[in-house]
């Protein structure tokens, strides 16, 4: 049955050249928009997803800022300011905290390499700051440990775009550094990173030394925030919660003042992205599915003008025995194979494109913010379901007028 429905299908292919083909290539054209929109969909909301990653995975950053609020017989205005001994209380007092790191800030620090001088930021954190800002060494290097901590040494790691002023191609791993003309030994460089949110310039750009040492050197009695990052991202809400209720009853605060200590959420913003970046899928996915049922027009053309065709051969078929379920199979068929075997030209173009790109070094500018495009097993699933669907529709129809062909009327149709 099935090999007689192929040649009856290849016969009617053949009086119908230039319609079939034309039907061919809108229904692969269809495709390839729907794959391809997809495919640069899901890189641009990876890109954004890896962007947001690169200032900070999963952290919450906690300010100290001002009242606003009374409490307790204290007016507004008042100054809340912390320092690393609340880090370690928060460790103790709030449940599910897996990293944390106290963070001083100090702008235009001078670095000295030689004859090359440039200024930058400078920070000074623990070694937990690596994991939470996604601030990895490259090969041969490394962040700064606990070990670098506990004894004040003067060691530095860099981002990997001020390593590259300061040391012009040479490797910086073990170099000296002149920070405000005290010598620090480099201990390692940032892997390049995409970063698309920051405070106090790129990551690329900073200096980061033990927390320890920038107390002893420039004498901070307050931390400029203190970092954390929940063990679990579902604990977010109930440890903010429990943060907020400590500090206030430390520092004499209404838990309700959010200015007295804001906090900048990375989870709220990695949820936020990535419903973006689904909400952007979601809208190329509708104007590549509106490119494809324009094609499902043509397939459903192409299938009216073939009953009209057959009038009398369906007639006969009916007048000796055929059943109507066997026209519509056969007409459906026909549909299913036509948008298929479109989609399929379709799907290898689209591949091929892909992996064209893929192959070829857009890095830098807007080739890292557009990403790289993705193929995904869900696109591909989607897309051949939107196939099956065009295919039933644009067969269903002509395959139902098919059926009801008179067998008496069909015999005398010219």
């Amino acid at each position: 049955m099935w090999i007689s429905l192929f040649r009856e299908f290849i016969a009617d292919l053949g009086k119908q050249k230039l319609r079939s083909f034309l039907t061919l290539v809108a229904i692969a054209w269809g495709t390839l928009s729907v794959v391809l929109l997809l495919a640069f969909g899901r890189g641009l909301g990876n890109s954004m997803m890896e962007g947001m990653l690169g200032a900070g995975n999963q952290v919450i950053v906690i300010y100290g800022g001002q009242t606003t609020l009374n409490y307790e017989g204290l007016g507004v205005g008042r100054t809340i300011r912390f320092t690393e001994e609340d880090v370690e209380l928060l460790n103790t007092g709030v449940q599910g905290i897996e990293h944390s790191s106290p963070q001083y800030g100090r702008w235009g620090v001078r670095l000295q390499v030689g004859d090359e001088i440039t200024n930058t930021f400078m920070e000074g954190v623990n070694p937990d700051f690596e994991i939470m800002r996604t601030m990895y060494p490259a090969a041969g290097g490394r962040f700064i440990n606990e070990k670098d901590v506990d004894e004040q040494r003067r060691v530095l790691f860099l981002g990997d775009e001020i390593a590259e002023r300061l040391f012009k191609g040479e490797s910086p791993i073990g170099g000296q550094v002149l920070l405000d003309g005290m010598p620090f030994t480099v201990v390692g460089v940032m892997k390049p990173k995409m970063q698309t949110s920051m405070n106090n310039g790129p990551d690329a750009n900073r200096a980061i030394i033990p927390h320890s040492t920038f107390k002893n050197i420039y004498g901070n009695r307050n931390v400029g925030s203190m970092l954390i990052r929940p063990s679990n991202p579902a604990l977010q809400e109930q440890i903010k919660t429990n943060i907020t209720s400590l500090m206030a009853s430390k520092y004499k605060f209404d838990p309700a003042d959010e200015q007295a200590m804001p906090m900048w959420d990375f989870i709220e913003m990695e949820e936020m992205n990535q419903k973006i970046a689904t909400g952007l899928e979601l809208f190329l996915f509708v104007i590549g599915f509106f490119t494809l049922m324009i094609a499902g027009v043509g397939v459903a053309n192409i299938m009216f003008v073939v009953v009209k065709e057959r009038t009398k051969e369906i007639g006969i078929k009916l007048a000796v025995g055929a059943r109507k379920i066997h026209i519509i199979i056969q007409f459906v068929f026909e549909s299913l194979f036509i948008s298929f075997l479109g989609g399929f030209i379709g799907l290898a173009i689209s591949s091929g494109i892909v992996f064209a790109i893929l192959s070829m070094d857009l890095s830098g500018g807007a080739g890292d913010f557009l990403g790289r495009p993705e193929i995904s097993q869900s696109a591909v699933i989607v897309t051949i379901s939107v196939l099956a669907l065009i295919g039933l529709i644009a067969g269903i129809f002509p395959a139902i007028k098919a059926s009801k062909v008179d067998p008496v009327e069909s015999l005398r149709y010219e």
